[in-house]
Order: C-alpha cells, then sequence, then structure tokens
C-alpha cells in the first residue's frame, strides 16, 4: 500500500472511530440496514445482507457485487 492509500486508510479508520455519525450515514446497498464497520479486516459489515463490502484505500466498495458473503 503507498503512503496516500495508507493515509487515506487510517483517515477513514479514525473518522469512524471519532464521528460514528459518519458510519450512520453508509448504509447496506441491498437492505438499506445499518453496516458495522470491522477494524481488523477493514470491511463495512451487512448482518442483513450477510455481506462484508471492502474497504480499499480508504474508499468502502459500496457494491453488493464487489462484497463477500459472510456465514454469520
Amino acid at each position: 500500500m503507498t503512503n496516500d492509500a495508507t493515509s487515506r486508510s487510517s483517515a477513514l479508520e479514525k473518522s469512524f472511530r471519532t464521528d460514528p455519525r459518519l458510519l450512520e450515514l453508509l448504509v447496506c446497498p441491498v437492505t438499506r440496514a445499518e453496516l458495522i464497520y470491522d477494524v481488523s479486516q477493514q470491511e463495512l459489515i451487512s448482518r442483513a445482507a450477510k455481506l462484508a463490502y471492502p474497504i480499499r484505500d480508504g474508499v468502502p466498495i459500496m457494491l453488493p457485487e464487489e462484497a463477500r458473503k459472510i456465514e454469520s
């Protein structure tokens, strides 16, 4: 990861931690349900849709076809 990508990712992580309203603005595009930020995996989790949306270079990729299916 480049320095720019690292700093964007760090900024996004810090934003979610310091301003939970940012996370409230993002919803699952499939179900419109809330998302949970998984710091360790750098994903936004939709329990309702059982999908994990990746965060790449600090940008959430909110496309269902890019999401990883999850079991629980």
